[in-house]
């Protein structure tokens, strides 16, 4: 059974990941083994744990406590720190937003190999360091059809809190992985079987609706950081460059929603979609 605990010191302990830690000290935590990272609300809370993710304790607003709160805590067997809403600002150095906070244990990242051996539409992330950007990639990934999704060295961690709430707890049921690199590693996509699209605004590009392209048994899309976008080298070992058509002279979209068309007009003709 979960042991609620009424909050009056925050010094305890036990808070020590909630109190003012940075994500990527949290990550460390644990060093050599692996760390801790903290999920935000109910929904996201519920998906991680749904995929078998171990949670160590709870941060609870009173006021949000009952309903969708409620029922996540009688899913745990974990101490559930109960406080107003300015100590658990002043406990963690932000305003909590949707009722409860969980700190989870990570666990081992799968190779390429096993997340993407049986899938035949994947997004691949190239230094896209907004954590908001990524939780909204994964979202549309997951709602449009996109099976799997690999990650430059450079990315945000899909795992932050920031990413994970954006993404309502879709980077617990999407399969994902990090590759090595700071730019995308075509070779190792090929390897595994995927012909390579990077989206890019150059002019050798093709329609999203391209034939050839929707024709591809197994097809990787790639999509670059705000700004920079994709690195030379990616484009210019892919087999396709596609682009968004614009209007009204405007020349690109942000990557979010950049990936929500693109994964919409990808995996729409794909008779795998489910």
């Amino acid at each position: 059974m979960p042991e609620l605990i009424e909050l009056s010191n925050i010094d305890l302990p036990e808070l020590c990941f909630f109190k003012r830690q940075k994500e990527s000290q949290l990550m460390h935590y644990y060093e050599p083994d692996l760390g801790v990272f903290i999920v935000e609300s109910p929904k996201v809370i519920e998906r991680a744990l749904n995929s078998g993710y171990k949670p160590i304790s709870m941060l609870c607003n009173r006021n949000d406590i009952h309903g969708e709160t409620e029922d996540i805590i009688k899913k745990t067997d974990v101490k559930v720190f109960v406080a107003e809403s300015d100590i658990i600002t002043e406990l963690t150095g932000f305003k909590l937003i949707r009722g409860a906070l969980c700190v989870m244990r990570r666990r081992q990242l799968s190779s390429p190999f096993d997340i993407c051996k049986s899938a035949k539409r994947i997004a691949v992330l190239e230094n896209v360091v907004n954590p908001s950007n990524i939780g909204a990639i994964f979202r549309s990934a997951a709602a449009l059809g996109i099976e799997a999704i690999l990650l430059t060295e450079l990315c945000s961690d899909p795992l932050y809190r920031r990413s994970s709430r954006v993404s309502m707890g879709t980077v617990f049921q999407i399969p994902w992985t990090f590759i090595n690199g700071f730019t995308t590693d075509v070779e190792l996509l090929h390897n595994l079987g995927f012909k390579v699209a990077s989206m890019a605004l150059i002019d050798n590009s093709v329609d999203l609706d391209d034939d050839n392209l929707h024709s591809e048994e197994r097809l990787a899309i790639i999509l670059g950081a705000e700004g920079d976008g994709l690195s030379n080298k990616t484009i210019e070992l892919s087999d396709y460059t596609i682009r968004i058509p614009m209007y009204n002279e405007v020349d690109s979209l942000n990557v979010a929603a950049a990936s929500a068309v693109a994964f919409w007009q990808i995996c729409k003709r794909n008779k795998n979609l489910k």
